[in-house]
Formats: C-alpha cells, structure tokens, sequence
C-alpha cells in the first residue's frame, strides 16, 4: 500500500470554514497550487493573538473532495463527511506527523445527509456527543442521529415529515434545535427537541410567510429572524417567549443588499451584532445594537467575507478574500475599528479619456446612499488596513514578490452599468493583452476575493475584465432573472456591447482585441459571443467545460442539473434575428483561435458537450493544433480549474490567451 504523503504547500484556496461551538478551533477545506484538497484545522487564541493552519493531509497521496463538510471539533480534530452516492463516510481527522490519522466514525447510506457541530457544555467526555447528521432520502421526511467519535454507532434521535435545512442551536446542551422547514411552499422554522424526537412549530409571523431564525443568543433569548412578513424579505429581532412583537427596523433593510448576522456578543449594554453586507462582487461590515436604529460601518478593506463568523475571547474572526489575499482568517478588534470610525472616501472616479470609461467603483447607490463605506472610490485609491483588523494566515506567493491586485469598476451597458473585477491597474484597457472573463453558474457571480485562474492570468501580463452581466447574482431579482427563459440573451446583449466598445478603444490605440475566457455556462456564453461578434473584435477564445446549448446540455445532464436547466429556462427557445443559441450550429462562424478544456468525469457538464463540438470543428474542416486545441483532463470532474493538475492548466490557459497558439 503506498503511504506516501503529499506534499503540502501553503493554501491558495479556502473554503467551507466551520466554528467550532467553544470557539476556540476552526476548520476548512484548502488547495495548494496542484488543486489537491485537504482538511485544515486552526487553532484559535482567546486573547485574539495569531490563528494559524495545521494541515491535515491524506496518506497516500489523496485528495479530499470538494463536496467533504466539515465540523471543527473543541479538541483541535476535525470531523469529515465525505459523500459516494449514497453512501456518506464520517472520519476523524487528527494531527499524526506527517499526514493526517484517519479514525473512522460511521458510514449512513441516505441520498443526502448534512452535518451540524453540537455545543458542547461543560464536562464533555468520550461519550459525549460532536454533531447531529440529518439525512434526507426520497420521501418528505428527515432523519436525525447523533454522532459520537467512541466506534459506537450513530444513534438514531428523531424523523421527522418535511425537509429541512437551516440548523439554529436554542440552548448550550444541544437538545433544543430551530430547522427550517419547506412544507406547502413556505419555509418557516420549527422546534426540534432531540429528547423526544418531536417538532413544535416556532416561527408563523403572518399567514402566508416565509419566516427563518438566523441568529439566537440562548442564555438571554434574543432572536434574529428573516422573513417577509412585511411585505419583503427583510431582517428583523425580538425576544422569544417574551410577549413582546417582532421588530423589523429600517436600518436593517437596504434596499439592493443582503443583509447577513454572521455573529452576536453580549456586552455592558446589551448584545453587539456583526452584520455581514453583500452587494455585488464585494462586502461590507457593520455593527448593529438592537434598538439604535442604526447600522455603525466598520472599516474593512475592500473584499469578500465568509458569512460566518465567532465573536469570542478578544476577537471577532471572519473569513476573508481579495484579489491578492488569498482566502484566510481575518481577527478584528471591533472596539479599536469603531474608534478608527469609517474610512474617508477618497476622491471622485478618474475616468479613462476613452469612451468606454469606469463610471465609479464599488456597488450603486443602494448601500452608498445609506451613508456606509465600501471601498476606495476611485481606481487609485489605496487604503492601509485600519488599527483592529488583521488577517492570519493568508499565503504569499512563492518567489516573494505580491499577488495582482484587482479593482472593482462599473462600465456601461447596453440597460445600464455593469460591475466588473478588473486587474491590470488604472491602465487595465491600454494593455498589450487583455481577456473577457465570464462566469459559469448561470446564477453566479464574479467576487472581489482570490481567484488563482485569474491571478495566473494576470501574472502573464494579461490585463482580465470579468464582469457580472445580467443573470449575475447580487445586483436585486430582477438583475439575476433577466435571463430566465433566455439563456444567451441579455447576458449576450452586455457581453457583445463590451467587446464592441473595449475592442473598439483597443483598435484606436493599435492594440489587438480582447480575448474570450469562460468557464461552464460562462465558456458556453464566450462561444456564443465567439460566433456573433464581428472578427476583428475577439482574438482567440479559451472555454472550459462548456455546453452547446441549454436544450442540449438538458439531454444529456444528470437529474439534478437538468432539474436547475429546467427551472432556470435553460431548454427554452429564444426567437430573435440572432436565431439559436446552440454552438453547434454557429461552429462555422468560430473562426478565432480556440481552447477547448474538459474534465473527462464531469459530473455537471458531459463531456460529450465538448467532444460533440470538436468532431464538428473537425467536419467542417477547422485543423487541430492550428485552429484548435482540445485537452481532455482525464480523472477530472466539473471543477477541473479547482482539482488536481489545476496549475498546469492554468498555465495553459494564461500562455494560450497571451500567444493565441493552440498548439
């Protein structure tokens, strides 16, 4: 058996951090450069000093998955559910030297099960239990055991109809738990008492609304709940068991946001409560006292936080991301930031002397208008990290020198501005190179947090503008569903009037034209752009993991992903005189150099997709290793920029967006 232990090299990627429920350890899921994943554990000091990783790498060479959930248990060790199927195997991860000593838990065979870390009171022994495991099958109903790690077998507490998600302790004892349940089209929570194995409702504000505990502090009852009640969805508070309504306060409502508790702490005068604001690419930071009518900004610097979070001992610990911080921890000192006060703004936007100009940077008015800062102001601006905030653990690059930074801009579009992340400095559109990014999902977004792919483009000198288009998450509903039923529509519309305006620009100044790069619904919206925009607009074209058309990928997708193709309109047909959106068909007109990259066990996307198109490129006469090059990733699933031998490709993709070679 080959025990060989990969070598760790410090993580540029993070994600999936959990608290444990004393605070004093967290966990992640990490990558290193090669895309190999494996458990990580930190150590959390009370007196807020430095937390830093203990990686916990697998014998043999292995990886993690990236669909492993974890809990971060109070003696250090991490417990792992890593799903087969069915089948869901729990471990126990624990420092061993070189790699990480595997102690096996239990194995439970349900379609989907889930893990929540139990508080832990004092006098904890071996018998005690670490998490609940909910597991759902094919029938309206949720099971629940509990987990210990002594080799005894999970016990089996209560099932319940309905299913459920959310996962909210009531007490420090782990008996009493709030899940929200869908029932009849609503989600409201209920109370789940693991000593009877029986549920009670405990949220029904209006008659007809969706109502969720998203934050309680057990020892004085205080609630947060997000519900739309009324008449929006919106935060609100109260006591429970008090007698006392429902709060909804205006300043916990700004319109165009989310709003998200990530942490409470009880001091002098109450209960502190640190709020996480999204809008866009980016977030924000503040803190709300019940009952003073007002959010109080907290000075972070520009990036993307974690939505979850533990205020305990002398820090507030969060995750955190940008450009050039890889994902870490971040401490904040919430007393010395609020001392600091809000960063001042810096000067107005300098607006390029070209037509395609940055209209301003960060979010529209929604959140700027509630008198909260967001970030510099202008592409020049810089801001030092304020007194209180720190971030631990976040990785430099290997040769010394400085990860590439990013700004967020907003650029017109054909109905209005568009935010984009953008790297290659205030003189982004006048480089010798430079690359269109868009994103997959189709309900997804591009983040002002770490991004190795674009980094490694950057590093090659490549300027990247990767925009958030229509059908992008975190710009308002009507943002994100400009596309339902029109896959390859507006979200065309917006790319096509980029590439006309940047290639436009670039051509006046002797430059060659953008670039293409995409990647899932993203690498199918970069060949439909491929194909329609005039030629001397697009100068070579790299997709990964692309599909051919929303009817085509419903052919051949599993279940789940044609259920969400189904749902978000992907298989409808859009009449207009650019006529199908199907690559296939428009193979013919894909005449700029083209990299074609998929995982050849990709789970999401067939990989038939792919290969469907590079038979057709072929039949119509195109040359691979001149015209195109195909590289099939064998082992690799839909995450194949994520996984194993993710750094070869990257530099793959960088070298051909740069040179245009195929070959």
């Amino acid at each position: 058996m080959n025990l060989a232990t990969r070598t760790v090299t410090p993580a540029l990627r993070r994600l999936g951090f959990a608290f444990a429920a004393d605070g004093g350890h967290a966990a992640c899921l990490a990558s290193a450069a090669d895309g190999g994943w494996y458990a990580e554990s930190w150590r959390l000091p009370p007196d807020g000093g430095p937390a830093a990783p203990l990686a916990l790498p697998l014998s043999g060479n292995r990886s993690e998955d990236l669909r492993s959930h974890l809990v971060a248990l109070p003696d250090g060790s991490v417990l792992i559910c890593r799903h087969d199927g069915d089948r869901h195997d729990l471990v126990r991860l624990s420092y061993g030297g070189t790699s990480a000593a595997e102690q096996p838990v239990a194995t439970i065979r349900m379609p989907g099960l889930r893990l929540l870390a139990l508080p832990t009171g004092p006098g904890a022994g071996p018998r005690t239990p670490v998490a609940l495991a909910l597991g759902t099958d094919n029938r309206p109903a949720t099971t629940a055991w509990l987990v210990r790690t002594d080799g005894s077998e999970p016990e089996r507490v209560a099932e319940i109809p309905g299913l459920h998600g959310g996962g909210t302790w009531l007490d420090r004892t782990g008996d009493l738990l709030a899940l929200d349940r869908v029932d009849a089209g609503l989600v409201r929570s209920v109370l789940l008492d693991l000593r009877s194995g029986t549920t009670a409702p405990l949220l029904e504000i209006g008659g007809h609304s969706n109502d969720r505990l998203v934050l309680f502090d057990p020892d004085s009852g205080f609630a947060m709940v997000r519900s739309d009640a009324p008449g929006t969805d919106r935060l609100g508070w109260g006591v429970l068991g008090g007698g006392e309504p429902l709060r909804f306060p205006a300043c916990l409502h700004v319109a165009g946001t989310v709003l998200r508790p990530v942490a409470l702490r009880p001091d002098g005068d109450g209960l502190r409560v640190a709020v996480q604001v999204d809008h866009g690419a980016g977030s924000a930071l503040a803190l709300w006292r019940p009952g003073t009518g007002r959010l109080e900004p907290l000075p972070v610097p520009p990036g993307r936080l974690g939505s979850v979070g533990h205020w305990g001992g002398a820090a507030l610990r969060l995750p955190y991301s940008s450009p050039d911080h890889p994902a870490a921890l971040a401490a904040l000192d919430v007393d010395a930031l609020l001392a600091h006060g809000p960063a001042p703004a810096a000067g107005g936007p300098t607006p390029l002397p070209l037509q395609l100009a940055p209209l301003g940077s960060g979010p529209p008015g929604p959140w700027r208008g509630a008198g909260l800062p967001w970030q510099p102001d202008g592409p020049r601006a810089t801001r030092t990290p304020p007194p209180g905030w720190r971030v631990d653990g976040s990785t430099a690059p290997g040769d010394g020198g400085r990860w590439q930074p990013a700004q967020s801009l907003e650029l017109a579009g054909p109905a209005g501005p568009l935010e984009a992340v953008v790297y290659g400095g205030d003189a982004w559109l006048s480089s010798p190179h430079l690359v269109l990014a868009l994103h997959g999902g189709p309900a997804d977004a591009w983040r002002l947090e770490f991004d190795p792919a674009l980094q490694r483009m950057s590093a090659e000198g490549l300027a990247v503008v990767a925009p958030n288009q229509r059908g992008s998450t975190g710009y308002g509903v009507a943002h994100a569903m400009a596309i339902r039923g029109a896959w390859g529509g507006p979200d065309l519309d917006d790319v096509l009037h980029l590439l006309d305006g940047i290639a436009g620009q670039r051509a006046a100044l002797g430059l060659e034209p953008p670039a293409l790069f995409g990647v899932s619904y993203g690498a199918f919206l970069a060949l439909l752009a491929a194909a329609h925009a005039p030629a001397e607009q697009v100068s070579r074209c790299a997709v990964v993991a692309p599909f051919l058309s929303g009817a085509r990928l419903l052919a051949e997708a599993a279940g789940p992903v044609g259920a969400l193709t189904t749902r978000l309109g992907g298989g409808e047909t859009i009449a207009d005189a650019r006529g199908p959106r199907d690559v296939l068909q428009l193979a013919h007109r894909l005449t700029a150099p083209l990299l074609i990259v998929h995982g050849n066990r990709d789970e999401v996307v067939p990989v038939g997709q792919s290969r469907s198109l590079r038979h057709e490129l072929l039949r119509i006469g195109r040359a691979e290793g001149v015209d195109f090059r195909y590289v099939e990733a064998a082992g690799s699933g839909h995450e194949v920029l994520a996984e194993e031998g993710a750094a070869v490709l990257h530099e793959l993709l960088a070298g051909f967006l740069r040179t245009g070679r195929p070959g």
